[in-house]
């Protein structure tokens, strides 16, 4: 179906802009669901207005986008084969696109309107490893070869890790405070319209600000490499290549020379492909020079450079996906893993990349989702979970968890989820203070977590093996 259209035609054009709207559509849902989290304490506590603890929660997420890099953002492209997320012809992957957000789109609203804390990361996860196994099927490769699983294990593992965490550390924090602090406002649900005292009016603002930010360095990431593949499908000629990478681009046919032989020795299933990647990129040696020029330079592109800088982009990726392969393979002697891993970074500065405004789009949509829908998720948050209604000690100390450990994923690249981790510690708190939790919400949360990635597995896959 939409595969087989023209690139440059309308209607391509058309799905393209499509997809960019369900892309922000997307981060705003996020912001729904896991930007609320960061707000839930304060406002429930009546430590911040709810327009006052929305705009702050905005401004410091947009700051931790601007501050956390993008390593989560291609952590999750990278779960992707490279002939989807750049096909051979220099043709958008609209298919891919269009699969990703409707599905994710379509489960994180769902679940927002149960009023259940759910995961943007697990809808967005769910539907990538969707696309890569109808692409394996749709190319009679086995899902073991066609889908990249030690990717897929590696976000998965912080993703299954943190809520326990989350929970333990954030219980633990708090049966601390208990046995410190036995009595006073911290240990006393909040009164309707009573505010807290100063202190620790001012204590959970600090949370609430941590979280923010630690939110914009992980979660505020994973629409932005989505987001950069739709933008590089509407003007590919002036987003496919990094512009901030020249002195890389030049270098890229050395380095495709030097992953030829890697290649032809240890690489997958489909190291013909990645072979001519390779072999296209040293070709492209004046090409390439000629393109740094015209980049460095800021340099309107000639009309033809459309479907060229796709391509280049393309068989980046190609040779990029080879190397990684053989990079994380134990039978490939060190040396030739540790050139491998190092031919990868090298390569992929060209084509991973983030301009500034992508960034903040992501971040105002975090921020408008947040203002628009944090009710419901507010509410679960703070009267669901437990037999009693969350205090500010518990909101504090879920928090500051919380904050710790999606502040240090956020800069290590590795995925993990805003709302399994302020829920699990919110629980966790709850356990704690030995008034125990409800059981039918928590069952509730626990059945979404679990079957929100085959969900969305299937309606990816689905959606992507009927368009492609």
């Amino acid at each position: 179906m939409l595969a087989h259209l023209a690139p440059s035609s309308a209607i391509v054009m058309a799905m393209l802009v499509v997809c960019l709207v369900m892309v922000l559509a997307f981060e705003a849902s996020n912001g729904f669901h896991d930007s609320s989290n960061a707000v839930a304490t304060v406002i429930y506590t009546n430590s911040l207005q709810p327009v006052q603890a929305v705009v702050w929660s905005g401004i410091l997420n947009l700051i931790g986008v601007l501050a956390g890099g993008i390593s989560v953002a291609y952590a999750l492209v990278e779960i992707l084969p490279p002939d989807v997320l750049t096909p051979p012809d220099g043709s958008p992957a609209v298919p891919m696109l269009v699969s990703i957000f409707a599905s994710a789109l379509f489960w994180n609203v769902l679940t927002w309107a149960f009023a259940i804390p759910n995961s943007s990361s697990h809808c967005v996860i769910g539907s990538l490893i969707g696309v890569a196994a109808a692409d394996a099927l749709l190319k009679s490769r086995s899902l073991e070869q066609g889908v990249d699983w030690r990717q897929i294990v590696t976000v998965l593992e912080g993703l299954a890790i943190s809520p326990v965490l989350g929970f333990v550390i954030a219980g633990g924090l708090y049966f601390v405070l208990r046995t410190i602090v036995r009595s006073g406002h911290l240990l006393e649900p909040p009164q309707h319209g009573e505010k807290p005292v100063w202190w620790l009016r001012g204590l959970l603002v600090l949370t609430c600000t941590t979280v923010s930010f630690s939110h914009g360095t992980n979660d505020g990431q994973k629409s932005i490499g989505l987001i950069m593949l739709t933008i590089i499908g509407l003007l590919p000629a002036t987003y496919a290549l990094n512009p901030a990478a020249v002195d890389r681009m030049t270098e890229l046919a050395q380095h495709a020379a030097q992953a030829g032989p890697l290649i032809a020795a240890y690489g997958d299933d489909v190291k013909a492909q990645g072979l001519a990647a390779a072999q296209a990129l040293v070709r492209a040696q004046p090409q390439l020079v000629q393109e740094a020029s015209e980049l460095h330079a800021d340099q309107s592109p000639a009309a033809d450079e459309r479907a060229t800088r796709s391509q280049l982009r393309g068989d980046v990726y190609d040779v990029v996906s080879e190397m990684k392969y053989i990079s994380e393979r134990k039978e490939v002697p060190a040396a030739q893993r540790k050139e491998a891993s190092q031919l990868r970074r090298s390569m992929s500065q060209p084509v991973e990349y983030a301009p500034w405004w992508v960034r903040v789009l992501s971040a105002v949509c975090l921020g408008l989702g947040t203002m628009v829908g944090y009710r419901r998720v507010v509410r679960t948050l703070g009267e669901r979970l437990g037999r009693q209604h969350m205090t500010p000690g518990q909101g504090a100390c879920a928090e500051l968890v919380g904050s710790a450990l999606i502040g240090t994923a956020g800069f290590t690249g590795l995925p993990v989820s805003t709302t399994h981790i302020i829920t699990s510690g919110i629980a966790g708190t709850m356990a704690a203070s030995g008034q125990g939790v409800q059981g039918g919400m928590i069952a509730r949360i626990v059945m979404t977590w679990l079957i929100t990635l085959p969900v969305t597995i299937v309606l990816a896959g689905g959606l992507f093996y009927v368009l492609a």
